[in-house]
């Protein structure tokens, strides 16, 4: 009859939780349980001060396991630096030691399966840091963890739990993650397609690996079996070329590139000339796709922009009133409006 013990599952008294937050495309997720305050001292009491000896088990000078029932546990899908401290990707369990005057020990441990902190082994660390608890005003009844600060590069994650909160900043070195990742990706079957490389380069533009990004756009232009000329990787490569300061050569590539663009393509490379302050780069651009692309929308709305950029009304209200029957309904009420305040002498 002994086996006849069930084991039916139960709600715990301190619930499960977990929360994760993406830094970059690097994955932080804390899972833990939440105990509740429930009207008692938590601080210096249900949380001991220190390290001490909890009563059972092998440790003599036990840190708190940073939540209930199991080991709290960090996970980090690549390197990251706490605190300013390098830690490998992987999942740790997650140990905190208070002190009364509002200094905290943390601990990443290798141990992620034991019950509480009883058998906490300090041979088991792969990292120990201080940092400074924070006092509120109000009482977190749950504990709770959060990421309450996300930066492009960082995240600071907390501890809440009664009037004491317990943060810690992770930084994640994002580019150099995600360039190792290209470069795999470029070896393996992503490789093989044409818009890897190009995707590729554009990331090594945007974060100013112009050389980099240069190798990636031609290998996307010519060389390969998948290479051919479009407009995004010949705009691209102009872009590269401005940014190197080879003026000359961008400008080639980007005549080049002209006839390969779809209207769309076309309107919002002379879109982003408008919003860079070159104007007449945008208005030859902008005329070059009314050209190359027999007026087809949003063509000549897009020269219509370019002119009203230059504060050039009249011009601007005759390349509008060419659109044509392609023109989206939404945009033909639009104009109306466009129209009105051309004629009045007024940008659009």
């Amino acid at each position: 009859m002994s086996n006849l013990k069930a084991q039916i599952t139960l709600p715990t008294k301190s619930p499960e939780a977990e929360i994760s937050q993406r830094i970059g495309i690097t994955d932080v997720t804390i899972h833990y349980n939440r105990p509740y305050v429930k009207g008692r001292k938590i601080w210096g009491h249900v949380v001991p001060y220190g390290f001490n000896y909890l009563g059972f088990g092998t440790a003599k000078a036990a840190p708190w396991r940073a939540g209930s029932d199991y080991n709290t546990t960090v996970n980090f899908t690549h390197e990251v630096s706490i605190q300013g401290n390098k830690v490998p990707a992987g999942k740790y369990a997650l140990f905190m030691a208070p002190e009364e005057n509002g200094e905290v020990t943390i601990i990443l441990s290798s141990n992620t399966t034991s019950w509480g902190s009883y058998f906490y082994d300090p041979k088991e660390d792969v990292l120990r840091f201080k940092v400074i608890s924070i006092e509120k005003d109000s009482s977190i009844e749950m504990l709770t963890y959060s990421f309450n600060t996300v930066e492009p590069t960082s995240a600071t994650a907390s501890l809440q739990w009664g009037t004491k909160e317990i943060p810690f900043k992770i930084d994640v070195a994002v580019d150099d993650i995600v360039m190792t990742g290209i470069r795999n990706d470029l070896r393996n079957p992503k490789g093989f397609q044409q818009s890897t490389w190009d995707s590729a380069a554009n990331y090594a533009f945007s974060i100013g690996q112009l050389d980099q990004a240069l190798d990636w756009i031609n290998a996307s232009i010519k060389g390969n079996f998948f290479s051919k000329e479009t407009f995004s990787n010949l705009s691209m490569k102009s872009r590269i070329l401005e940014k190197q300061g080879k003026n000359a050569e961008a400008n080639n590539m980007l005549q080049k590139a002209i006839p390969f663009g779809s209207s769309e393509e076309l309107y919002r490379l002379g879109l982003g000339f408008i919003m860079n302050g070159r104007i007449d780069k945008a208005i030859e651009i902008m005329k070059a796709n009314v050209k190359h692309n027999d007026g087809a929308f949003p063509s000549h709305y897009g020269l219509a922009r370019a002119y009203s950029a230059k504060k050039d009304y009249k011009k601007a209200l005759k390349a509008l009133e060419k659109t044509g029957a392609d023109t989206p309904e939404h945009f033909k009420t639009r104009f109306i409006k466009y129209k009105a305040r051309l004629t009045k002498g007024e940008g659009i």
